[in-house]
């Protein structure tokens, strides 16, 4: 088993490369299964939901191949519609091939997606959107089938603006006789991403960056070259390493634009966040001062979800009381009795989390549930000037591409090690 062992009490300097958008690449490897020639993606993260990805790609009967940071997908030949448990129940993620799989083979058969334990994330709807542009879907405990024999044009408004469902409805538009208009969509910067992508394939797509998207189908997409994003969670995660710990750090091939709500946060915080061109530099050169409002996650350009647990440990120490509402997820909170460990002052109210200021925090043995919550307890253990222990880090590869040896490269002591 994988161990972390930690010991903190340093602040953070240097240098650090911020990789490519783990919630960007997903669903782009999803839509190469609609390319008829081969595409090129460069800056992938080396994380396993990627890994897990290219399997998927490769048992539908796609090439997958990684060379370095880059990877190449052949999606010439499709040879099932079907993703089984073995492969759709490591990452929530697999969800995204549905829509690309029924567009490309007019049936998709996908068992019910893994993931991280955050609470109820029901795909009822992805299943309803799918149905509206006139597909027929079936729901079991284990699985969910869909089949059309030709989708239609429809005007989908969603009744929230999910990511996933959004994704979903582009790449099953992709495959229509005719327009879909896609009202109150998710407007993160991930499905611009997914969409810049599509048009370089060849897709028409009009309202990029807005709530409301038109997808027209029926145009065959080709092979294509694309850079995926910076991360922008990876960005808000190391930022508020930086601000927890103290320090001088600067993070490049980032962009201020897309973690704007982290940064304005952190600022307000005390932190100083200098901009350049594709990089952020983060001086935190006192203690924090806590937030003076409620922290609330929302879709974006709100507060992200899955920075709200690094927001959590990095104002573990702040003067003050910091309060952090959690609305997308009802079991977002994992982290907190493991940050308590290391005697964090954390009170829950529903879905509201207090923070009270403590002086310092002791080392701790804790146990990650989930992939933003491991980060917290990372963050959280470099704040103390004794030795903790982290286990259950598998979460932290599905979604941090090298995260021991960047942080070590800030002066962490930080290492992995291998226990019976």
């Amino acid at each position: 088993m994988e161990v972390l062992s930690v010991r903190g009490g340093a602040p953070l300097r240097g240098t650090a490369v911020i990789h490519g958008a783990k919630n960007s690449v997903l669903p782009i490897l999803a839509a190469c299964v609609l390319c008829r020639s081969p595409c090129v993606l460069h800056h992938c993260p080396n994380i396993d939901d990627v890994h897990s990805a290219m399997r998927i790609l490769q048992y539908l009967g796609c090439r997958a191949e990684r060379s370095g940071g880059t990877i190449c997908v052949d999606a010439t030949y499709v040879d099932t519609c079907r993703i089984p448990q073995e492969l759709a129940g490591t990452m929530r993620s697999s969800i995204i091939f549905l829509g690309a799989i029924l567009s490309r083979l007019g049936c998709a058969e996908l068992a019910l997606p893994g993931g991280c334990p955050l609470g109820a994330r029901p795909i009822n709807l992805h299943i309803e959107a799918l149905r509206q542009m006139g597909a027929v879907c079936d729901c079991s405990p284990e699985c969910v089938c869909c089949s059309a024999g030709a989708l239609h044009e429809a005007v989908i408004t969603l009744p929230f603006p999910s990511v996933g469902a959004t994704e979903n409805a582009i790449l099953a538009a992709l495959g229509c006789a005719g327009s879909v208009e896609i009202q109150n969509a998710a407007r993160e910067p991930e499905i611009t991403d997914l969409v810049r992508f599509l048009q370089s394939a060849g897709a028409k797509i009009s309202g990029v960056g807005t709530a409301k998207l038109t997808v027209c189908g029926g145009t065959p997409l080709h092979g294509t070259t694309y850079t995926i994003m910076p991360d922008r969670i990876e960005t808000a995660s190391f930022l508020c390493a930086v601000a927890g710990c103290g320090g001088d750090v600067t993070l490049l091939r980032t962009q201020r634009a897309t973690s704007e709500a982290v940064c304005q946060i952190l600022e307000q915080c005390e932190c100083q966040i200098t901009e350049g061109c594709d990089t952020l530099r983060i001086c935190a050169d006192r203690r924090l001062r806590a937030y003076a409002g409620t922290i609330v996650t929302a879709p974006y350009p709100g507060f992200p979800t899955d920075a709200q647990a690094p927001m959590m440990a990095a104002l573990l120490r702040a003067e003050g009381e910091s309060r952090i509402c959690e609305t997308i997820f009802e079991n977002r909170f994992h982290h907190v009795p493991q940050l308590r460990k290391l005697g964090a002052d954390i009170a829950l109210c529903g879905q509201t989390a207090c923070v009270r200021a403590v002086e310092h925090l002791h080392g701790a043995a804790m146990h990650a549930e989930d992939l933003r919550g491991a980060m917290a307890l990372v963050i959280g253990a470099l704040q103390s000037e004794e030795e903790s222990t982290i286990t259950g880090i598998k979460h932290l590869r599905r979604g941090y591409d090298n995260l021991e040896e960047n942080l070590r490269a800030l002066g962490a002591d930080i290492k992995c090690m291998e226990i019976c």
